[in-house]
């Protein structure tokens, strides 16, 4: 762990790439490396937190960076890759923890001086080395089973990790007593000075009622309260954060859907007039259909009444053309009668008169 933390501090002063070689390339990182740590980029890292308290986490091995974190911010992938996910179901775990702190805390009061004598202060720092200890020991085998697991030993990785999970109850149960422990000293050392105590609602320690101010501003700003309450605060702000986006795409959702609505509403509006005025332009061509057609039939009956009396006109005059043209013809006939007769008449008196005329010179001669 003391390793860990110096190669930290080294990285922070000379850079990831203190180790390179001259003539060796620098590598670029992105945000996406495995050896990034995501939590970080989402909002912090919790092992940072509660460094050197009894809800220490250990030190992380992973890469905290801040212009990754920018990186990652400004990426098309933000808030796509599930980080938000990860780091809110670790800060669930965390606040989870210590509500059962609490809950517990909150029935150690209530039973009182019931429960058994607590540990001594030896026996608690010797709890205390011995999970420094299976802490170092299981971050070892976890680095084992990642080792092996990449070279495909995969029979190996899950016994180390069984005794990691072993190692793992071994080290809760220490701490288990440790708290126990200093429950059980907090509240014997207020039932001797006759003092209430109280459980803190945020960090689940002991606080004395009507402590000193000093006490209390120490308590409010130590490690183990500032971590727990930023990861409170951190939780509901991603929480807060996507209950916002999720009523905005709700809304947004709903006002596409409304202006789909009305766009449908509009169309229909729309064609209801066209349809009005198609109907409309139809009644109208039938009208003028309809008018066309009832002049067509005056013009018709104009025309048949026209053509009736020409017709009765051209019969009238027929008529009497005929009757006129029988006169004419009677008057020839009677005419060419009387012209016979008169030519014949007129040719017998010739006749005659040659006739005396050739008489009266056989006369003379």
């Amino acid at each position: 762990m003391a390793a860990l933390a110096a190669a930290a501090l080294l990285d922070e002063l000379m850079g990831r790439d203190r180790n390179l070689a001259p003539t060796e390339k620098k590598r670029e990182l992105r945000w996406d490396d495995a050896q990034v740590c995501k939590h970080y980029l989402v909002k912090f890292c919790p092992n940072e937190l509660f460094i050197n308290t009894r809800a220490d986490l250990g030190p992380c091995d992973k890469l905290h960076d801040e212009t990754l974190k920018r990186e990652y911010e400004k990426s098309s992938s933000y808030q796509k890759m599930g980080y938000e996910d990860d780091f809110l179901k670790f800060c669930q775990g965390m606040m989870s923890d210590v509500d059962r702190r609490i809950r517990r805390g909150r029935q150690r009061l209530s039973l009182g001086g019931q429960e058994g004598g607590s540990a001594t202060p030896a026996q608690v720092q010797n709890n205390e080395d011995q999970i420094k200890i299976l802490t170092e020991r299981i971050n070892g085998l976890l680095g084992q089973v990642e080792t092996l697991g990449c070279d495909g030993k995969v029979e190996e990785a899950q016994g180390i990790m069984k005794l990691c999970d072993q190692l793992k109850e071994e080290r809760e149960g220490l701490r288990r007593t440790n708290e126990n422990s200093h429950w059980m000293q907090t509240a014997e050392i207020a039932a001797a000075q006759e003092k209430q105590m109280e459980v803190c609602e945020v960090c689940g320690a002991f606080l004395i009622v009507g402590d000193a101010q000093q006490r209390v501003d120490d308590h409010l700003m130590g490690k183990q309260h500032v971590g727990f309450a930023k990861i409170k605060i951190a939780y509901e702000e991603i929480q807060e954060k996507r209950q916002k986006e999720k009523e905005e795409r709700d809304k947004l959702r709903e006002k596409e859907r409304e202006e789909r609505l009305n766009k449908r509403k509009e169309a229909d509006k729309q064609k209801e007039e066209i349809d009005d005025r198609r109907k409309k332009r139809g009644d109208d061509r039938r009208k003028d259909r309809d008018r066309r057609r009832s002049r067509s039939r005056s013009r018709d009956k104009r025309r048949s009444k026209s053509r009736d009396r020409k017709r009765s006109r051209s019969h009238s005059r027929d008529r009497k053309n005929s009757h006129s043209r029988a006169r004419q013809e009677v008057s020839r006939g009677h005419s060419r009668f009387y012209g016979r007769d008169r030519r014949r008449s007129r040719s017998h008196s010739r006749g005659r008169q040659d006739h005396k005329k050739s008489q009266i010179g056989r006369a003379h001669v």
